[in-house]
């Protein structure tokens, strides 16, 4: 039968981890963990997602700092605010919420943020250090990274002997769990719209990582019987059995049927999803216990 992957049991052990770490830093050096979140504009789901963290950090002792800016805030408005951050003590987290409106360049923002203040990890001297695997002094992807613990609970954490296969290439996830994946020694390919033969490249994975944003694409037939499945989609589809108008969850992978042939797999919602949120928190703990010279494993 196949062993259905619960992100929230997983995400719940690594936040009870986190709150124990905020509250020894407390307690041992009188330092508050800080995280700052920034958000532009007024789109609905982005403030869902906002909402969100800022409660869990709260929940986790951490000092919570939200910023909501309007949507006419200039680059430079957003840029002196960031510049602001940086030079806070208080904060050893700062996470921009994206997309940000058309008129800003995100990549600006992004780099402007101080790496080691950088929790979601974006930062090119943050992914530099994950490409040559200093996981000591950089901080890695939330999404990935979550994905990532998903698949050490299940192998381990050395990977040598297994094939992995990415489906997807993006800066945001695809290049670092690719990256994560090397760096565990298993054999890594990444795949993406351009890959010929697709189902044929990923029926050879032990690992089959999909993160594409198109609803239940992948199928049984692409996937090897025994393999590992992690469902990185969240794609909102019509459910006409649910009534006129309602609409449901589903991930990239085609989870019924998939599920007859993986010996593990990721649900949509439930799975990488809580993962996130996790790692989020997990990141500015690690980044404020290393202001005071201390190293911290979480995940």
């Amino acid at each position: 039968m196949v062993q259905v992957i619960d992100g929230k049991q997983i995400a719940a052990s690594v936040i009870d981890k986190v709150k124990a770490a905020s509250a020894e830093l407390q307690a041992r050096n009188g330092v508050r963990t800080g995280l700052a979140v920034i958000i532009v504009g007024d789109d609905p789901a982005s403030h869902t997602y906002v909402g969100a963290k800022s409660r869990m950090a709260k929940d986790c002792g951490f000092n919570s700092v939200q910023y909501t800016l309007s949507t006419e805030t200039s680059q430079e408005e957003l840029a002196a605010l960031v510049t602001t951050l940086n030079a806070d003590e208080s904060i050893h987290g700062i996470l921009v919420q994206l997309p940000l409106p058309k008129h800003l360049s995100s990549e600006a923002i992004i780099q402007s943020i101080l790496p080691e203040k950088d929790v979601d990890g974006l930062n090119v001297v943050n992914v530099g250090k994950l490409a040559i695997g200093d996981m000591e002094t950089g901080l890695v992807s939330c999404t990935p990274a979550g994905a990532m613990l998903l698949i050490r609970r299940k192998h381990g954490e050395d990977l040598s002997g297994l094939t992995a296969v990415v489906i997807g290439r993006s800066n945001l996830f695809g290049k670092p769990m690719a990256q994560l994946l090397l760096n565990a020694n298993a054999t890594v390919t990444v795949a993406h719209s351009r890959t010929n033969n697709l189902p044929h490249v990923c029926r050879g994975a032990d690992i089959l990582i999909a993160a594409v944003g198109r609803p239940e694409m992948v199928k049984a037939d692409w996937v090897k019987r025994g393999a590992t499945v992690i469902d990185v989609g969240i794609n909102r589809i019509d459910a006409p059995e649910r009534g006129k108008g309602k609409t449901r969850l589903v991930g990239d992978v085609a989870f019924a049927e998939v599920s007859e042939v993986s010996e593990s797999i990721t649900p949509v919602p439930g799975g990488v999803g809580p993962m996130t949120i996790a790692m989020l928190m997990a990141n500015t703990v690690i980044a404020a216990h290393r202001t005071v010279g201390r190293a911290l494993k979480i995940f």
